[in-house]
């Protein structure tokens, strides 16, 4: 093996070490000094450092102001009919009426279908046969009252008479006893009398009642409309055989349109009955209507109140069953709106932003975030006015100095 290639690699290496980083070391052991321009080199290098150390790390900063804002609390849903009811037979009977087609518009009280009304004419007519022949006893009865009335009057005549007679020993003790007879038989005259009146009056009551029910009867023929809607089915077809409870047709009522969706526990208090809400449906249609309904009572499953929205829909151009996003608004909070980017975590995973101290040194603050819109995002938990560092946060930490170079808070 031949040293003198290792010793030449050597002496080589040492050079290239004392030219590159011991210049200034082999310029005084060679007796000369760094030129200007490794002065000038060596002085730029150092600046940085030496103006860090003075000033602080430069980062970007906005000062924010708190903003009032809506809060708003938002949940999803469906839309639901204002009301839906199966309109059903109450009496028997085959329909004699053309259906009406599911999809048509009823107004409250069109006719949905029509029954045979049978023998039911004849049924009203026998009862206001009776009803006549029940008024015509009425003053018979009361014409016999009249007369027992008058015999009573007559016996008391006879009675008096007979005893004042037998007190002066006028008349017999025979004639007194009669006298007495007859007026307890003019007294059993007018009960009665009094008797038939109310069997009268009695018959009177239940003949109206039978022409009530022969009416009711008659009126029962034809199912009606309840309310103005849509027909969700067709009625009962020509010819049905209906019974009582059968269903003749379906109708939902769409104006006013509720919106039905499910608040959790936690935000329950934020809803309030008549706070304005708005909503946005799957067809990109946007409403707006008051909450009509809270729930009291929480679901137990899942532990959400039932939270109903009347919104007008004239047109009809809301159907049921339609997915939404409800908004509901809740009493206004001040907020501050920043780029999402400046949010940061700590060490322990709290979400908030660093700021900037009166001392110019870094400060983690926590903040709690109400709503991401397309301009930035809302949050709280923050002082009225407050520098936030919105470039360079997540290269310091706290007490560290900052030199800050300030931008327009957004608005």
């Amino acid at each position: 093996m031949k040293i003198f290639p290792v010793i030449t690699a050597l002496v080589v290496c040492v050079t290239l070490y004392f030219t590159v980083f011991q210049r200034d070391l082999l310029f005084k052991f060679a007796g000369a000094t760094p030129t200007e321009e490794t002065a000038s080199d060596n002085a730029d290098n150092a600046a940085p450092d030496a103006t860090e150390s003075l000033e602080g790390v430069r980062v970007v900063a906005m000062r924010s102001a708190a903003q009032t804002i809506d809060s708003a609390v938002i949940l999803r849903g469906q839309t639901q009919a204002a009301r839906e009811v199966t309109v059903a037979a109450e009496t028997s009977g085959a329909v004699i009426s053309e259906p009406l087609r599911k999809g048509a518009f009823v107004d409250a009280g069109d006719e949905l279908c029509q029954l045979d009304p049978g023998t039911r004419q004849a049924s009203l007519a026998e009862a206001r046969a009776r009803l006549a022949e029940a008024v015509s006893r009425e003053p018979e009865a009361e014409a016999g009252v009249i007369e027992a009335a008058a015999r009573i009057r007559e016996a008391e005549v006879n009675l008096n008479a007979a005893r004042r007679l037998s007190q002066d020993g006028f008349a017999s003790e025979t004639r007194l006893v009669s006298a007495e007879a007859t007026m307890e038989s003019a007294q059993a005259g007018l009960q009665r009398a009094n008797s038939a009146v109310a069997s009268a009056r009695a018959g009177i009551q239940s003949a109206e009642a039978a022409v009530a029910t022969a009416e009711r009867e008659i009126e029962r023929l034809h199912i009606i409309a309840p309310f103005a809607g849509l027909l969700e089915t067709d009625t009962a077809e020509l010819g049905t055989l209906m019974q009582p409870g059968s269903p003749c047709a379906t109708i939902i009522q769409l104006n006013p349109i509720k919106l039905v969706g499910f608040v959790p526990e936690t935000e329950v208090s934020k809803v309030t009955v008549g706070a304005m809400a708005g909503a946005r449906l799957t067809n990109g249609l946007q409403v707006r209507g008051q909450v009509s309904f809270v729930s009291r009572s929480a679901d137990d499953l899942t532990r959400t109140f039932r939270v109903e929205v009347t919104v007008p829909n004239a047109d009809l151009g809301i159907s049921d069953g339609q997915t939404a996003e409800i908004i509901v608004a809740s009493d206004g909070r001040t907020a501050h709106l920043l780029a999402q980017s400046s949010l940061t975590l700590d060490d322990n995973g709290v979400l908030g932003v660093r700021t900037i101290t009166p001392e110019k040194s870094v400060a983690f603050m926590p903040v709690t975030l109400l709503r991401d819109t397309a301009d930035g995002v809302w949050v709280t938990d923050l002082p009225d006015v407050v520098e936030i560092i919105t470039i360079g946060h997540e290269f310091v930490t706290d007490g560290v100095r900052v030199n800050p170079t300030y931008t327009e808070a957004k608005g």
